[in-house]
């Protein structure tokens, strides 16, 4: 008996040390996380979920250059329409099941309903078939000069590879089972809401050989265990990473970075240096926005430095930029938005009484859990300046993303416009602008519908000529200016905030944990 006993004691020694050998990061995202669908929702929280559990066929390196991911060998036809894609040996689902073609295929038509650039995509393919279990083709009906950008989209909505019978689902359908092939996994039944999100590495993943690079080569999960803890309280969060509590916070406010900044065993790093973008979003549905006069009545009324001053208050991390493709970026105009976005009150006011704005309030929706939400009460304000009614309901970013994809009047439940932040990368070009996007139904929520601007960014999928996509660019973005999709409100740089003893962490449009290392 004392023999048993000592082996008894011995075994459970060992499995305290097993357990307290596992490295654990915890992290304090932007938001909680209730949706879990990644195509469902362009949320950037669902998006960094996205990342945790799936993998993509191609992927952004750090230079923003397309890389084979999950595809191991490519190539196209002379005539330019059949792409042959082969996928890499060992890919595994978390269930244990192989990733076939079929799966690439069903999830490509999934994503390609819903996203603006998968949209375009669809539109210029003809048929997408699995050849055998690792081999599958895409025959587009005219050449497309954005196959593998489409493919390799770094940002939402992300082109993920889902099981078969999960990417199935109706697009207007969220999916109920969460299964990828990515680093880690998702652990559904430790998931609490407003509580922790937890994920685990996933041991038969099977990285590329090559070093990590943006989105991009060996995913490597270098920690055991991550867990994404809820604290809404900014200063909260602050708190428990200064004191240890937490490793890592992916928006800390601009105003404790100071301190921060200062603090011992605390380390400010930039992890995305091409920028991010405030941005008001129009509802074109009903009035007052369905009308594109009241909507540039807004354009002159609203101002980047308000909203900058207000959301960010530092001229280190902020930029004035009034260009939809993102400032210093190869397609970088501003022609057409010169005059506007500056708080232009009379101007505003001159164009809403010649379009007979008749007082109907912009039902403005309130993320007050969310850093960017800051803007949504200064618009409100640079508004009804201009000569808007404005009628501002505040809620969680969780709620406000179930909100906005209702196409209700705004007296009924829907809304007018909201607040939210696009990464440069969402902006790059026409096509994966999905803001830009005014396919109708098929647009993006907001639903602007405008056959000039589809035509602009049809040519603009057609053409590889860098000059020729340059004038559409610029020729789109003057469109824009007359057909309003949504408003940009300044573009900034959020670094995030960690423990000095983590390391590895990449520069990526998305908070990706892989490569991410934890130190004593």
């Amino acid at each position: 008996m004392a023999v048993l006993a000592a082996l008894v004691m011995a075994s459970a020694a060992s499995a305290q040390t097993t357990v307290s050998s596992q490295t654990t990061l915890k992290v304090v995202m932007l938001s909680d996380l209730k949706i879990l669908d990644p195509i469902w929702t362009t949320a950037y929280i669902v998006r960094d979920h996205g990342y945790m559990i799936y993998d993509t066929l191609f992927a952004l390196d750090a230079k923003l250059q397309v890389q084979p991911q999950m595809v191991d060998s490519w190539k196209v036809s002379d005539d330019k329409l059949t792409y042959t894609f082969v996928l890499r040996d060992g890919l595994k689902f978390h269930d244990g099941a192989p990733v076939t073609a079929e799966d690439c295929v069903a999830s490509l038509k999934r994503w390609g309903a819903r996203d603006a650039m998968g949209q375009k995509l669809m539109q210029f393919t003809k048929e997408m078939t699995a050849v055998d279990a690792r081999t599958f083709t895409l025959v587009l009906k005219e050449p497309f000069g954005m196959v593998l950008e489409a493919l390799g989209k770094p940002s939402s909505s992300v082109p993920f590879i889902m099981p078969k019978r999960i990417a199935e689902t109706p697009p207007d359908t969220q999916i109920t089972e969460f299964v990828g092939s990515g680093p880690f996994v998702f652990k559904k039944d430790l998931w609490r809401p407003g509580e922790k999100v937890v994920y685990e590495k996933f041991a038969d993943y099977k990285p590329r050989p090559e070093p990590a690079s943006g989105l991009a080569g060996g995913k490597r999960a270098l920690v055991d265990r991550v867990e994404w803890v809820v604290l809404p309280d900014s200063q909260t969060a602050v708190n428990a990473l200064i004191a240890g509590e937490i490793d890592m916070m992916q928006t800390p406010p601009f105003d404790m970075l100071p301190l921060l900044e200062g603090s011992k065993g605390v380390k400010v790093i930039d992890l995305n240096p091409y920028g991010t973008h405030y941005a008001f979003r129009f509802n074109t549905l009903h009035k007052p926005f369905d009308d594109p006069r009241i909507r540039q009545a807004a354009l002159y009324a609203l101002s980047q430095k308000d909203s900058l001053q207000a959301a960010v208050g530092n001229p280190k991390y902020e930029k004035v930029c009034k260009d939809l493709f993102g400032c210093g970026t190869p397609l970088s105009t501003t022609k057409g938005w010169e005059d506007k976005l500056n708080g232009d009150f009379a101007k505003s006011k001159e164009l809403l009484a010649a379009a007979g704005y008749d007082g109907t309030p912009v039902v403005l929706l309130y993320p007050t859990d969310l850093a960017a939400g800051v803007t949504a009460p200064v618009a409100k304000a640079d508004l009804e300046r201009g000569g808007f009614k404005v009628d501002m309901q505040p809620m969680d970013w969780q709620t406000l993303l179930s909100r906005r994809s209702r196409k209700e009047a705004p007296s009924a439940g829907g809304w007018s416009a909201f607040v939210t932040t696009l990464a440069t990368p969402d902006i790059l070009d026409p096509v994966v602008s999905f803001f830009t996007g005014a396919a109708c139904d098929k647009a993006s929520i907001g639903w602007p519908c405008d056959t000039q601007i589809e035509k602009l960014r049809d040519d603009f999928a057609r053409t590889i000529d860098p000059a020729k996509r340059k004038e559409l660019a610029e020729a789109l973005q003057v469109r824009l200016a007359e057909f309003p999709t949504y408003a940009p409100l300044g573009q900034y740089n959020m670094p995030v905030a960690m423990r000095d003893n983590v390391s590895g962490n990449l520069e990526a449009p998305a908070t990706v944990f892989w490569n991410v290392k934890k130190g004593p």
